[in-house]
């Protein structure tokens, strides 16, 4: 069907981070290491909320799912420059460019919609807490979940609808390590100057808003505790620092690629790295070393594995 809709091309090239070899060699070191614990982290709250029993609630529910989007956006690039990195074939087909591209809008989507569920969840916990389990129950985090994928879907369709007409008969590189839509876009045959500000207009619309749509309720929110009882400030500010510190970094890179559209390549390729490498760590290791629950639930985990091996 694509190869029919649009053109000759049938791979792209991706120029990667680095043509210096030494600086390549470093990279895949830097990059494997990071995709373990990439891993491995965001499996092991996964399986933490899903085994233990006492972290069954609403807000643990969609941390888990927050850590399997984040290691779903990493997977869908990161082995793949691993494996440039290591082979240096650094091809895609077209095909595979453009599923790369839908799914990296419908996982970014989806996580926007999951952080303001969780900014719901910490909203009704803090300010409505008589109301939240009535509220926030198993039924509606399902709905909340299902409607986050929905939503990621009808985002990712509406970016793509834009490029649907697009031919592609010449350049063939991208100055990346993976197929992003911007970049995606400039490699058309003809002018797409109104089309980049369209898209460009549309994603940083809709990011720049739900950042300050949550930054404006965690504020709200810390209004509401200091009016109640100016001892609870602190703690509902330990309470939402983590929260306010996964958004800065999920949306801070977003913001700076929108607020400047035609962003420097090294620039472009940090902010890169930073989503699908630095993140994904980061998001695990502050809602666990953070988080007193979900040290024990951890301890628990451990122990009963730990006693499992010992009875076999």
């Amino acid at each position: 069907m694509y190869e029919a809709n649009y053109s000759e091309v049938s791979e792209f090239v991706f120029l990667g981070l680095s043509t210096y070899r030494p600086m390549q060699h470093f990279l895949l070191i830097f990059s494997t290491l990071f995709y373990v614990v990439i891993v491995l982290g965001n499996l092991l709250v996964v399986f933490t909320v899903t085994f233990d029993s006492h972290l069954h609630s609403p807000m643990y529910f969609l941390l888990a799912n927050l850590s399997f989007i984040d290691l779903c956006l990493s997977t869908l690039t990161v082995p793949k420059m691993i494996s440039d990195l290591y082979s240096g074939l650094n091809t895609i087909s077209f095909q595979g460019c453009v599923i790369q591209i839908f799914a990296l809008h419908v996982l970014g989507g989806s996580e926007m919609v999951l952080l303001i569920a969780m900014a719901l969840d910490r909203y009704l916990a803090i300010c409505k807490p008589l109301r939240y389990l009535t509220i926030m129950s198993p039924q509606m985090c399902i709905w909340l979940l299902v409607g986050a994928w929905i939503i990621g879907l009808i985002h990712s369709v509406a970016q793509l609808a834009f490029v649907a007409h697009l031919h592609f008969c010449g350049p063939n590189e991208i100055d990346s390590f993976y197929c992003d839509l911007p970049s995606f876009i400039k490699l058309a045959c003809f002018h797409t100057n109104r089309l980049e500000f369209m898209i460009t207009a549309n994603s940083g619309f809709i990011s720049t808003g739900t950042f300050f749509l949550l930054i404006i309720s965690y504020i709200f929110i810390l209004i509401t505790v200091w009016k109640r009882s100016s001892s609870g400030l602190s703690k509902a500010l330990s309470t939402l620092s983590a929260h306010i510190t996964v958004v800065i970094l999920f949306f801070g890179p977003c913001i700076i690629v929108y607020m400047f559209p035609f962003p420097t390549v090294p620039l472009d390729k940090f902010l890169a790295i930073l989503d699908f490498l630095i993140t994904p760590i980061l998001n695990p290791a502050i809602y666990t070393l953070r988080n007193k629950d979900m040290k024990m639930a951890m301890r628990r985990l451990s122990n009963e594995v730990l006693s499992l091996r010992r009875i076999s």
